[in-house]
């Protein structure tokens, strides 16, 4: 039976999964690095309950190895090697010549703190990961260029598994002392890793995919056999050359990613809940162990380490590593405010740390690196907490000003090219917001082109449309083609990238029998505009001239001026609000049209005119007072003005 009360280990864990969970939805809502709240709810539970009873070092650090392990194999999952294409020599200089400045800069710093140039270059090497923990929230939350993006998420996952061999050799040769021989055995150790990490990785991978090729294995059976693998080669890798497991479970990753043999999208989609759950449980409990004292500590010097480490280090890494290649000064600006610490620097502090103090008797090399390692684990945090805090802050807003992302992207990426889809872009892209079409029928292709909208010639379910198609600025979909299943399973596509509350599709409309003839709930985005407006009810309207026209709320005329004038039938398709965001109205939006919003929506053809003593669209535009009574203050949204005369509202 579980002991009961506030400080059982039943109550401990609980409230490490609650907490957790919780710090990744304040984040979400408060579009703040989750990492942060997630140490600040450690801390907390640090100073309200004595960690250490339940977790011994001895559980504790294997479980956290494991942890980092399936992490960094979800972030080889997230690398393809297309993204390469405009980024390869850039990457290959940042994960080799970077690692290498990066190291020998951080070096430099930590003398800082460290009075020792062994300790100092240990230190440096930890310092050099940066980690999927951290980069992919942040990438996500940024949503930078597809380049900008690509090289960022590479270096960042890549750097983790080389930075932590680069500790084991720094650790290896700072025992040893004599400098030839201390560099022979870095070069031995870096040689045999790679070997390692490529062989094994290899070979998990090639049986994860020979399983699955054969169907040797029952669908329930694909994640837990794959997690078993990936736990197995990282402890074997580990065993035979120890920190290579970390290179073990990237490469195969990266394999499985990037071949063709088997589909494994439901073998990421797991791993990434799962994830995120580790990266809640392991900062919290890592961060518990902390006591704020030990930060405080650090004092003066740790403050100076960790801004040259932001203001110094980072800088004149990219830049000189970078040098000769075709980044341009954006790109190294933005990389430069990129470089959060996350659990793989935490991991690694922690073991070199357990090393030099328990297992480093008097007269070795490395007992005077004993004597300050007490240090390394709050300098560790220190660094995170600090990182994690300036990039989150500052990045996003340095890519803004730079012009390579979008945080907030408004724009549209439209299934099908139809005539209302044309219609809608139009009406979208002249108020500001970027839009791309995509279709396989040509001549509605070159109708969206002849319009000066951006299409996209492909299959919206294609590889080629999620990973080489640039979306810089989109942000939701809208699945308008004649075909229900196909905008269906075009929401179930993008849900992942976009999120399940930016998929929307046309609705199906009243239907006899849902069950059997429609598509199953979780399987369809929101549905667009009303329950009637199917596809064949938009073209109608379309074809039987209907044009979509902008309409702006006032004080002297609001919503329900605009329903009397217009009808119900008038269908609302979007709202811009107060803030300049683009609203897409659904089935179940509830919300009003307040004043200061603008209407952008589709009359009814069929509907009988406005009384006479009612001005038309057309009369507001032609010298009627916007703050008429009478008056809907449509406004321009398509034609030029022509003999002098104003603009239609019309998008035709």
């Amino acid at each position: 039976m579980p002991e009961h009360g506030l400080s059982s280990p039943l109550v401990y864990f609980t409230a490490i999964a609650v907490l957790g969970i919780v710090a990744q939805w304040l984040a979400w809502r408060i579009r703040l690095p989750a990492i942060l709240l997630l140490l600040a709810a450690g801390f907390g539970l640090g100073q309200a309950v004595d960690s250490s009873q339940y977790l011994s070092p001895q559980i504790l650090r294997p479980i956290v190895s494991l942890s980092v392990a399936i992490i960094l194999f979800e972030g080889g999952l997230s690398l393809r090697v297309r993204e390469l294409q405009a980024a390869r020599s850039a990457v290959l200089r940042l994960i080799t010549v970077g690692l290498a400045i990066a190291w020998v800069l951080n070096t430099a710093a930590a003398h800082l703190v460290f009075s020792t140039t062994r300790m100092a270059a240990l230190a440096g090497a930890i310092y050099v990961v940066t980690g999927p923990t951290v980069i992919g929230p942040l990438l996500r939350q940024i949503r930078p260029s597809r380049r900008a993006g690509a090289m960022a998420r590479w270096e960042g996952i890549v750097n983790d598994p080389l930075g932590a061999l680069l500790t084991v050799l720094v650790y290896e040769a700072a025992l040893v002392g004599a400098v030839p021989e201390a560099a022979r055995i870095a070069m031995t150790g870096l040689v045999q890793a790679l070997s390692v990490g490529i062989v094994l990785g290899a070979a998990g991978a090639g049986l994860i995919m020979l399983l699955l090729a054969r169907h040797w294995l029952p669908d329930y059976l694909h994640v837990p056999v794959m997690l078993a693998t990936v736990l197995a080669s990282f402890t074997a890798s580990d065993l035979i050359l120890p920190e290579s497991g970390l290179m073990t479970v990237t490469v195969m990753g990266l394999i499985l990613a990037n071949q063709q043999r088997v589909d494994v999208h439901h073998l990421i989609e797991f791993k990434e809940n799962l994830g995120v759950l580790l990266i809640s449980w392991l900062f919290i409990v890592l961060s518990s162990q902390i006591d704020v004292s030990d930060l405080t500590d650090l004092g003066l010097e740790g403050l100076l380490f960790l801004a040259a480490i932001i203001l110094v280090v980072r800088p004149l890494t990219i830049f000189l590593a970078t040098i000769g290649t075709d980044v341009t000064w954006q790109e190294k600006v933005f990389l430069s405010c990129l470089a959060p610490r996350g659990i793989v620097a935490v991991a690694v502090a922690s073991v070199f740390a357990l090393k030099l103090t328990t297992h480093m008797p008097d007269g070795q090399p490395g007992h005077i690196m004993a004597e300050e390692a007490s240090r390394l684990v709050p300098l560790t945090f220190l660094v995170i907490v600090g990182t994690v805090t300036f990039y989150g802050l500052a990045a996003g807003p340095v890519a803004r000003l730079l012009g390579i992302a979008d945080i907030h992207p408004q724009g549209i990426l439209f299934a099908g090219a139809g005539p209302f889809a044309r219609k809608a872009a139009r009406a979208v892209s002249e108020r500001g917001y970027p839009v791309l079409l995509v279709d396989t029928n040509h001549s509605n292709l070159a109708a969206a082109r002849m319009a000066g909208l951006r299409v996209c010639h492909a299959n919206v379910l294609s590889e080629y449309v999620r990973e080489e198609t640039d979306m810089g600025g989109i942000g939701r979909l809208l699945a308008v083609t004649p075909n229900d299943e196909v905008n269906a399973l075009a929401a179930l596509e993008f849900a992942d990238q976009f999120g399940r509350s930016e998929v929307y599709q046309l609705s199906r409309g009243t239907d006899e029998k849902p069950r059997t003839s429609g598509v199953s709930r979780r399987l369809r985005g929101r549905f667009l505009f009303s329950e009637e407006a199917t596809f064949s009810f938009l073209a109608s309207r379309v074809g039987q001239g209907a044009v979509i026209r902008t309409t702006a709320m006032t004080e002297e005329f609001g919503y329900s001026n605009f329903r009397q004038l217009h009808g119900d039938t008038a269908l609302i398709l979007f709202i811009v609000d107060l803030e300049k965001n683009l609203r897409i109205c659904t089935v179940t939006d509830s919300h009003t049209p307040r004043p200061g919003e603008t209407l952008v929506w589709l009359p009814d053809p069929m509907a009988p005119a406005p009384e006479e003593n009612e001005p038309t669209d057309e009369a507001a535009s032609n010298g009627q007072p916007a703050n008429s009574p009478d008056s809907s203050p449509d406004t321009t949204a398509e034609s030029s003005p022509a003999d002098g005369q104003p603009s239609s509202s019309e998008h035709s």
